[in-house]
Protein backbone atom coordinates (compact mmCIF):
# COMPACT_ATOMS: atom_id res chain seq x y z
CA UNK A 1 0.00 0.00 0.00
CA UNK A 2 1.30 3.43 -0.03
CA UNK A 3 -0.29 7.64 0.30
CA UNK A 4 -1.59 8.61 -2.68
CA UNK A 5 -1.76 12.14 -1.66
CA UNK A 6 -2.42 14.67 0.65
CA UNK A 7 -4.56 18.08 0.60
CA UNK A 8 -4.23 20.53 3.26
CA UNK A 9 -6.40 23.87 3.28
CA UNK A 10 -6.55 26.73 5.61
CA UNK A 11 -9.02 27.62 7.68
CA UNK A 12 -10.67 30.69 9.64
CA UNK A 13 -13.54 30.37 11.78
CA UNK A 14 -15.18 33.71 12.56
CA UNK A 15 -16.20 33.43 16.29
CA UNK A 16 -16.87 36.69 18.54
CA UNK A 17 -15.15 34.93 21.43
CA UNK A 18 -12.45 36.16 23.41
CA UNK A 19 -10.41 35.07 26.25
CA UNK A 20 -7.51 37.54 27.82
CA UNK A 21 -5.88 37.75 24.86
CA UNK A 22 -7.28 36.98 21.33
CA UNK A 23 -10.21 36.18 19.65
CA UNK A 24 -9.74 35.12 16.09
CA UNK A 25 -9.66 31.50 15.32
CA UNK A 26 -7.33 29.98 12.73
CA UNK A 27 -6.41 26.62 12.16
CA UNK A 28 -5.25 24.37 8.95
CA UNK A 29 -7.26 20.73 7.85
CA UNK A 30 -5.10 18.08 6.78
CA UNK A 31 -6.50 14.88 4.17
CA UNK A 32 -4.42 12.05 3.73
CA UNK A 33 -5.31 9.52 1.11
CA UNK A 34 -4.18 6.02 0.37
CA UNK A 35 -4.75 3.11 -2.01
CA UNK A 36 -5.92 0.64 1.10
CA UNK A 37 -9.20 -0.20 0.55
CA UNK A 38 -12.21 -0.71 2.79
CA UNK A 39 -16.07 -1.30 1.98
CA UNK A 40 -15.09 -0.74 -1.39
CA UNK A 41 -13.74 3.04 -0.87
CA UNK A 42 -10.16 4.10 -0.26
CA UNK A 43 -9.30 4.61 2.68
CA UNK A 44 -9.11 8.45 3.61
CA UNK A 45 -7.32 9.87 6.96
CA UNK A 46 -8.23 13.85 8.18
CA UNK A 47 -6.13 15.79 10.36
CA UNK A 48 -6.22 19.26 11.64
CA UNK A 49 -3.78 21.67 14.24
CA UNK A 50 -5.70 23.19 16.82
CA UNK A 51 -8.45 25.86 16.05
CA UNK A 52 -6.86 28.59 18.48
CA UNK A 53 -3.99 28.65 16.55
CA UNK A 54 -2.65 29.99 12.93
CA UNK A 55 -2.09 27.15 10.72
CA UNK A 56 1.75 26.55 9.88
CA UNK A 57 0.76 26.46 6.06
CA UNK A 58 4.30 26.77 4.66
CA UNK A 59 5.87 24.57 6.90
CA UNK A 60 3.36 22.02 5.94
CA UNK A 61 3.24 22.57 2.03
CA UNK A 62 7.36 23.25 1.16
CA UNK A 63 8.88 20.69 3.54
CA UNK A 64 6.69 18.40 5.73
CA UNK A 65 3.99 17.10 3.26
CA UNK A 66 6.78 16.83 0.34
CA UNK A 67 9.20 14.85 2.45
CA UNK A 68 6.42 12.31 3.31
CA UNK A 69 5.51 12.01 -0.97
CA UNK A 70 8.56 11.69 -2.08
CA UNK A 71 9.33 9.00 0.54
CA UNK A 72 9.19 5.35 -1.08
CA UNK A 73 6.47 3.12 0.62
CA UNK A 74 8.75 0.96 2.27
CA UNK A 75 9.85 3.82 4.12
CA UNK A 76 6.62 4.61 5.76
CA UNK A 77 5.02 0.80 5.98
CA UNK A 78 4.94 -0.94 9.05
CA UNK A 79 6.51 -4.73 9.00
CA UNK A 80 3.97 -6.23 7.88
CA UNK A 81 3.66 -4.62 4.99
CA UNK A 82 -0.31 -3.80 5.47
CA UNK A 83 -0.40 -0.20 7.35
CA UNK A 84 1.05 2.83 8.15
CA UNK A 85 4.20 3.15 10.39
CA UNK A 86 3.33 6.43 12.52
CA UNK A 87 6.70 6.08 14.30
CA UNK A 88 8.47 5.80 11.15
CA UNK A 89 6.43 8.82 9.58
CA UNK A 90 7.83 10.86 12.15
CA UNK A 91 11.24 10.19 11.29
CA UNK A 92 10.63 11.03 7.71
CA UNK A 93 8.49 14.75 8.04
CA UNK A 94 11.05 15.84 10.85
CA UNK A 95 13.74 14.86 8.78
CA UNK A 96 16.82 17.91 8.61
CA UNK A 97 15.17 19.83 10.76
CA UNK A 98 16.56 21.56 14.23
CA UNK A 99 16.00 19.87 17.71
CA UNK A 100 15.09 23.04 19.50
CA UNK A 101 12.84 25.83 18.35
CA UNK A 102 9.83 23.73 18.65
CA UNK A 103 6.75 25.84 16.82
CA UNK A 104 5.30 25.31 13.88
CA UNK A 105 7.37 22.47 13.18
CA UNK A 106 5.49 20.21 15.94
CA UNK A 107 2.11 21.83 15.11
CA UNK A 108 2.52 20.49 10.97
CA UNK A 109 3.62 16.88 12.22
CA UNK A 110 0.80 17.15 14.59
CA UNK A 111 -1.95 17.49 12.38
CA UNK A 112 0.23 15.13 9.76
CA UNK A 113 0.39 12.55 12.60
CA UNK A 114 -3.55 13.22 13.62
CA UNK A 115 -4.42 11.90 9.91
CA UNK A 116 -1.71 9.09 9.79
CA UNK A 117 -3.93 8.07 12.46
CA UNK A 118 -6.87 8.12 11.74
CA UNK A 119 -5.85 6.18 8.59
CA UNK A 120 -4.12 3.54 10.91
CA UNK A 121 -7.41 2.67 12.80
CA UNK A 122 -9.02 2.65 9.85
CA UNK A 123 -7.04 0.44 8.06
CA UNK A 124 -7.53 -2.60 11.00
CA UNK A 125 -11.27 -1.36 11.09
CA UNK A 126 -11.04 0.04 14.79
CA UNK A 127 -11.81 3.10 16.74
CA UNK A 128 -8.15 4.75 17.26
CA UNK A 129 -8.42 4.15 21.29
CA UNK A 130 -8.32 0.42 21.02
CA UNK A 131 -5.58 0.57 18.59
CA UNK A 132 -3.44 3.42 21.12
CA UNK A 133 -4.08 0.57 24.05
CA UNK A 134 -3.28 -2.34 22.45
CA UNK A 135 0.17 -0.93 21.20
CA UNK A 136 0.85 1.42 24.54
CA UNK A 137 -0.92 0.54 27.35
CA UNK A 138 -1.17 -3.30 27.44
CA UNK A 139 -4.41 -3.65 25.28
CA UNK A 140 -6.42 -1.97 28.50
CA UNK A 141 -8.38 1.26 27.83
CA UNK A 142 -11.07 3.44 29.44
CA UNK A 143 -14.86 3.39 27.55
CA UNK A 144 -15.81 6.08 29.79
CA UNK A 145 -13.93 8.76 30.08
CA UNK A 146 -14.36 12.26 32.12
CA UNK A 147 -15.18 15.60 30.97
CA UNK A 148 -15.59 18.50 31.34
CA UNK A 149 -17.36 21.88 29.52
CA UNK A 150 -14.92 24.89 28.51
CA UNK A 151 -16.49 27.41 27.74
CA UNK A 152 -17.03 30.78 29.89
CA UNK A 153 -15.37 33.16 27.24
CA UNK A 154 -15.80 37.06 26.76
CA UNK A 155 -18.45 37.78 24.33
CA UNK A 156 -19.09 41.04 23.57
CA UNK A 157 -22.14 42.57 25.98
CA UNK A 158 -22.13 39.30 27.65
CA UNK A 159 -23.17 39.92 31.29
CA UNK A 160 -23.21 37.67 34.02
CA UNK A 161 -26.66 36.52 33.52
CA UNK A 162 -25.51 35.05 30.20
CA UNK A 163 -22.69 33.59 31.54
CA UNK A 164 -24.65 31.76 34.29
CA UNK A 165 -27.39 30.68 31.43
CA UNK A 166 -24.14 29.16 29.93
CA UNK A 167 -23.17 27.56 32.89
CA UNK A 168 -26.78 25.76 33.15
CA UNK A 169 -26.91 24.84 29.86
CA UNK A 170 -23.55 22.79 30.32
CA UNK A 171 -25.31 21.26 33.47
CA UNK A 172 -28.69 20.61 31.60
CA UNK A 173 -26.28 18.46 29.41
CA UNK A 174 -24.85 16.12 31.71
CA UNK A 175 -21.52 17.92 32.74
CA UNK A 176 -20.77 18.27 36.05
CA UNK A 177 -17.83 20.27 35.67
CA UNK A 178 -16.68 23.34 34.21
CA UNK A 179 -14.05 26.28 33.25
CA UNK A 180 -14.39 29.56 32.33
CA UNK A 181 -11.96 32.40 31.27
CA UNK A 182 -10.25 34.95 33.68
CA UNK A 183 -7.47 37.76 33.00
CA UNK A 184 -9.59 39.78 29.89
CA UNK A 185 -11.00 42.22 32.59
CA UNK A 186 -10.10 43.46 36.08
CA UNK A 187 -9.66 41.60 39.36
CA UNK A 188 -13.29 42.83 40.75
CA UNK A 189 -14.99 41.83 37.28
CA UNK A 190 -13.34 38.35 37.35
CA UNK A 191 -14.03 37.69 40.84
CA UNK A 192 -17.73 38.59 40.10
CA UNK A 193 -17.66 35.90 37.35
CA UNK A 194 -16.49 33.02 39.02
CA UNK A 195 -18.73 33.71 41.93
CA UNK A 196 -21.62 33.41 39.70
CA UNK A 197 -20.23 30.29 37.88
CA UNK A 198 -19.83 28.38 41.81
CA UNK A 199 -23.44 29.69 42.56
CA UNK A 200 -24.90 27.92 39.07
CA UNK A 201 -22.57 24.81 39.69
CA UNK A 202 -22.92 24.48 43.59
CA UNK A 203 -19.02 24.43 44.50
CA UNK A 204 -15.78 25.56 43.72
CA UNK A 205 -13.94 22.36 43.32
CA UNK A 206 -15.97 21.97 40.08
CA UNK A 207 -15.09 25.09 38.26
CA UNK A 208 -11.88 25.89 36.87
CA UNK A 209 -10.42 29.15 35.57
CA UNK A 210 -8.05 29.93 32.92
CA UNK A 211 -5.97 33.29 32.58
CA UNK A 212 -4.67 31.73 29.01
CA UNK A 213 -0.56 32.37 30.14
CA UNK A 214 -1.54 36.60 30.89
CA UNK A 215 -0.49 37.48 34.04
CA UNK A 216 2.99 38.71 35.59
CA UNK A 217 3.77 37.25 39.12
CA UNK A 218 2.52 39.77 41.19
CA UNK A 219 -0.90 39.61 39.34
CA UNK A 220 -0.85 35.75 39.41
CA UNK A 221 0.16 35.83 43.16
CA UNK A 222 -2.68 38.51 43.91
CA UNK A 223 -5.49 36.16 41.83
CA UNK A 224 -4.22 33.24 43.60
CA UNK A 225 -4.70 35.10 47.12
CA UNK A 226 -8.20 36.15 46.89
CA UNK A 227 -9.13 32.72 44.55
CA UNK A 228 -7.60 30.44 47.19
CA UNK A 229 -10.75 30.35 49.37
CA UNK A 230 -12.92 28.92 46.57
CA UNK A 231 -11.28 25.73 46.25
CA UNK A 232 -11.19 25.90 42.70
CA UNK A 233 -10.88 22.62 40.59
CA UNK A 234 -7.77 24.51 39.13
CA UNK A 235 -5.94 27.87 38.38
CA UNK A 236 -5.34 27.62 34.84
CA UNK A 237 -2.19 28.96 32.69
CA UNK A 238 -1.84 31.88 35.13
CA UNK A 239 1.52 32.86 33.59
CA UNK A 240 4.17 32.17 30.64
CA UNK A 241 4.76 28.21 31.47
CA UNK A 242 8.15 28.84 29.80
CA UNK A 243 8.79 31.53 32.78
CA UNK A 244 9.52 28.13 35.09
CA UNK A 245 10.40 31.26 38.29
CA UNK A 246 6.47 32.69 37.84
CA UNK A 247 4.88 29.07 37.98
CA UNK A 248 7.42 28.04 41.07
CA UNK A 249 6.42 30.80 42.73
CA UNK A 250 3.15 30.81 42.49
CA UNK A 251 2.76 26.66 43.50
CA UNK A 252 4.80 27.64 46.55
CA UNK A 253 2.08 30.49 47.74
CA UNK A 254 -0.99 28.85 46.17
CA UNK A 255 -2.68 25.80 47.94
CA UNK A 256 -4.99 25.07 45.19
CA UNK A 257 -4.25 22.94 41.91
CA UNK A 258 -2.51 24.59 38.95
CA UNK A 259 -3.11 23.55 35.47
CA UNK A 260 -0.83 24.31 32.22
CA UNK A 261 1.66 23.22 29.52
CA UNK A 262 -0.85 23.14 26.52
CA UNK A 263 1.60 26.05 25.31
CA UNK A 264 4.44 24.06 25.25
CA UNK A 265 5.35 21.64 22.26
CA UNK A 266 8.01 19.34 22.70
CA UNK A 267 9.67 16.97 25.06
CA UNK A 268 12.09 19.13 26.04
CA UNK A 269 10.14 22.13 27.02
CA UNK A 270 7.49 19.62 29.26
CA UNK A 271 10.22 18.05 31.00
CA UNK A 272 11.35 21.86 31.96
CA UNK A 273 8.28 22.38 33.04
CA UNK A 274 8.25 19.81 35.25
CA UNK A 275 11.93 19.96 36.59
CA UNK A 276 12.21 23.33 37.72
CA UNK A 277 8.10 24.71 37.59
CA UNK A 278 7.64 23.94 40.99
CA UNK A 279 4.71 21.59 39.84
CA UNK A 280 3.38 18.99 42.52
CA UNK A 281 2.55 15.80 41.70
CA UNK A 282 -0.07 15.06 44.09
CA UNK A 283 -2.24 18.04 42.72
CA UNK A 284 -1.43 19.72 39.92
CA UNK A 285 -2.22 19.00 36.18
CA UNK A 286 -0.74 18.96 32.57
CA UNK A 287 -2.48 19.62 29.63
CA UNK A 288 0.24 18.98 26.60
CA UNK A 289 -1.39 19.83 22.95
CA UNK A 290 -1.00 16.65 21.59
CA UNK A 291 -2.22 17.68 18.20
CA UNK A 292 0.72 20.56 18.80
CA UNK A 293 2.93 18.46 20.60
CA UNK A 294 3.92 16.53 17.42
CA UNK A 295 1.27 14.36 17.96
CA UNK A 296 0.78 11.07 19.53
CA UNK A 297 4.14 9.92 18.63
CA UNK A 298 5.50 13.18 20.00
CA UNK A 299 2.92 12.83 23.28
CA UNK A 300 4.25 9.21 24.31
CA UNK A 301 7.83 10.29 24.61
CA UNK A 302 6.26 12.89 26.86
CA UNK A 303 3.99 10.54 28.91
CA UNK A 304 7.50 8.76 29.09
CA UNK A 305 9.12 11.20 30.98
CA UNK A 306 6.60 12.06 32.85
CA UNK A 307 6.54 8.51 34.98
CA UNK A 308 10.30 8.59 35.24
CA UNK A 309 10.19 12.08 37.03
CA UNK A 310 7.31 10.15 39.42
CA UNK A 311 3.95 11.83 37.61
CA UNK A 312 0.83 9.41 36.52
CA UNK A 313 -0.55 9.64 33.58
CA UNK A 314 -3.75 10.62 35.46
CA UNK A 315 -2.86 13.87 36.02
CA UNK A 316 -2.81 14.38 32.19
CA UNK A 317 -6.34 15.95 30.74
CA UNK A 318 -4.85 16.90 26.93
CA UNK A 319 -6.06 20.50 25.87
CA UNK A 320 -8.00 20.38 22.31
CA UNK A 321 -11.81 19.39 23.68
CA UNK A 322 -12.66 17.41 20.22
CA UNK A 323 -12.43 14.02 19.19
CA UNK A 324 -9.28 13.23 18.95
CA UNK A 325 -8.40 14.13 22.29
CA UNK A 326 -10.87 11.79 23.92
CA UNK A 327 -9.46 8.85 21.75
CA UNK A 328 -5.74 9.78 23.57
CA UNK A 329 -7.35 9.94 27.09
CA UNK A 330 -9.31 6.67 26.53
CA UNK A 331 -6.47 4.69 25.04
CA UNK A 332 -3.79 5.66 27.02
CA UNK A 333 -5.94 6.36 30.20
CA UNK A 334 -5.34 10.03 31.17
CA UNK A 335 -7.08 11.64 33.79
CA UNK A 336 -9.98 13.32 31.43
CA UNK A 337 -10.93 14.87 28.24
CA UNK A 338 -11.47 18.65 27.94
CA UNK A 339 -14.54 19.52 25.55
CA UNK A 340 -15.60 22.45 23.66
CA UNK A 341 -19.37 21.96 23.21
CA UNK A 342 -20.10 25.17 22.10
CA UNK A 343 -17.13 27.19 20.69
CA UNK A 344 -14.47 26.20 17.93
CA UNK A 345 -17.44 24.68 16.12
CA UNK A 346 -18.16 22.49 14.24
CA UNK A 347 -14.61 20.99 15.48
CA UNK A 348 -15.25 21.68 19.26
CA UNK A 349 -17.14 18.46 20.79
CA UNK A 350 -17.87 14.72 20.60
CA UNK A 351 -19.58 12.55 18.58
CA UNK A 352 -23.48 13.10 17.64
CA UNK A 353 -26.14 11.38 20.11
CA UNK A 354 -23.64 10.56 22.76
CA UNK A 355 -24.54 11.86 25.86
CA UNK A 356 -22.87 13.43 28.86
CA UNK A 357 -23.80 11.51 31.89
CA UNK A 358 -22.71 12.67 35.00
CA UNK A 359 -19.73 14.48 33.93
CA UNK A 360 -18.39 11.34 31.62
CA UNK A 361 -18.41 10.44 28.09
CA UNK A 362 -18.82 6.78 26.77
CA UNK A 363 -16.78 5.92 22.66
CA UNK A 364 -18.27 4.81 19.76
CA UNK A 365 -16.82 1.83 17.89
CA UNK A 366 -16.50 3.32 14.49
CA UNK A 367 -13.61 3.42 12.67
CA UNK A 368 -10.18 5.84 13.13
CA UNK A 369 -10.99 8.76 15.53
CA UNK A 370 -15.09 8.42 14.04
CA UNK A 371 -14.90 12.15 12.26
CA UNK A 372 -17.86 10.65 10.39
CA UNK A 373 -19.73 10.17 13.63
CA UNK A 374 -19.92 14.05 13.79
CA UNK A 375 -22.01 15.46 11.21
CA UNK A 376 -21.09 19.22 10.91
CA UNK A 377 -17.61 18.26 11.32
CA UNK A 378 -17.37 15.51 8.85
CA UNK A 379 -19.10 18.24 6.30
CA UNK A 380 -16.78 20.91 6.98
CA UNK A 381 -13.75 18.53 6.36
CA UNK A 382 -14.84 17.47 3.14
CA UNK A 383 -15.74 20.92 2.27
CA UNK A 384 -12.66 22.59 3.52
CA UNK A 385 -10.61 20.21 1.47
CA UNK A 386 -13.26 20.53 -1.85
CA UNK A 387 -14.47 17.03 -1.86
Amino acid sequence: MKIVNIYEREIVLPSPVRNSYFSQNAGGVIVLITDAIRHGKPVIGYGFNSIVHYTPTSTLRDRVIPRLLNANPEEYIDERNSNLDAEKIFKIVTKNEKTSGHGELAHAVGAIDMAVWDTIAKIEGVPLYKVLADRYNNGVYDTNVSTYAAGGYYYPGKGIDVLQNEMKAYLDQGFTRVKLKIGGAGLEEDLRRIEAVIKVVGTGSKVAVDANARFDLQTALKYGEVMEPYSLMWFEEPGNPLDYQLNATLCENYRGPISTGENLFSLQDAENIIRYGGLRADRDNLQFDVQLSYGIVGYLKILEMMRLHGWSPKRCDPHGGNLYCLHVAAGLQLGGSECYPGVFQPFGGFADGIPIVEGCVKLTDAPGIGFETKNNLYRFLRQAIGE
